[in-house]
């Protein structure tokens, strides 16, 4: 994968999807409707087979089964991070014509982000192989605790970085349409939608924690994990736009999420003594999402509904 043909390729998809998403998306200010975000997603989607059909050709069946795998984990990891986006957004009020703006540059500081995660942590698992114990303990210990989370609501209020930004910053009463920053009798002053923007960006640290951990348990190529963490992560700005709608749906989401990282780790643990291919944990990792959602689905499917007013 260290050809030319291989980064060029990526390059000019992933740069052409986000010239011509930025050009529809915010050619003009407005509410993304639930229609328009299925399609853009459907497009990311589409985009990342492409690609990973590009790899299966050019690269062979391992790299390709690794960065669809990856892939599967990374999004569906970020499905359950998006319900922590639309809690900072309802808390801190943002418009609903702003959160895309805000979703775009928390994406671009988390393309940034990832790579050097992902860097270090390739670094660290071929320098010092002991710290895939250590990360695979984590993974367990991160996919138990998914497993029983409460449905207690995420306060951003307690984000260190908000409280830092709102005492040591000039900050503007109200939201200035989409602008971070604006001036005032010479001065300049942080909007609203800038100190949401710090808390997206502080959120994604701690997502990316979990994230690039799973990610290294099925691979160590940085080719492989790098361009599978940015088309899924380019696919998020029309996601979160969809799952805000089908989120509620999703009630056994956590528990297929929980049972991934599980999985994961205990790879990364028994590595030494037990060899899992990459085909079977694609199968894995592609059956226990399939089985959330069918069971979500018919969990919903056999919910009485409430019965409506009038």
């Amino acid at each position: 994968m260290d050809h030319w043909l291989f980064w060029v390729v990526f390059a000019a998809v992933t740069g052409t999807m986000m010239v011509l998403d930025l050009r529809v998306l915010q050619a003009k200010p407005h509410a993304i409707s639930f229609k328009e975000a299925i399609r853009w997603t459907l497009a990311w989607i589409g985009v990342a087979v492409l690609f990973n059909l590009f790899l299966w050709y050019t690269e062979g069946p391992v790299p390709a089964q690794e960065f669809l795998t990856c892939y599967l984990t990374e999004y569906a990891l970020s499905v359950d991070n998006m319900f922590v986006f639309l809690v900072i957004f309802s808390a801190l009020a943002v418009p609903a014509e702003s959160q895309r703006r805000v979703l775009l540059w928390g994406i671009i500081g988390a393309l940034v982000m990832r790579g050097i995660f992902i860097v270090a942590g390739v670094e660290l698992v071929q320098r010092f192989h002991w710290t895939t114990w250590i990360l695979g303990g984590f993974l367990v210990l991160t996919g138990v605790k998914l497993c029983f989370k409460s449905d207690e609501q995420v306060d951003p209020q307690h984000n260190w970085l908000l409280r830092f930004a709102r005492k040591h910053l000039r900050t503007t009463p109200n939201y200035e349409g989409k602008a971070f920053f604006v001036r005032h009798q010479g001065q300049l002053f942080a909007t609203p939608l800038f100190i949401c923007l710090l808390v997206i960006e502080s959120s994604d640290v701690l997502f990316a924690v979990d994230s690039v951990p799973a990610a290294l348990g099925i691979t160590t190529n940085t080719a492989v994990l790098y361009t599978s963490n940015i088309l899924a992560i380019l696919g998020l700005r029309s996601l979160f736009f969809a799952v805000s709608e089908l989120i509620k749906y999703l009630r056994f989401l956590n528990y297929g999420l929980s049972a991934i990282l599980i999985f994961v780790g205990a790879k990364m643990l028994l590595a030494h003594w037990w060899k899992v291919s990459v085909g079977t944990s694609l199968t894995v990792v592609g059956s226990l999402l399939a089985i959330a959602v069918i069971l979500s689905i018919v969990a919903d499917k056999t919910t009485p509904k409430p019965p409506k007013d009038g």
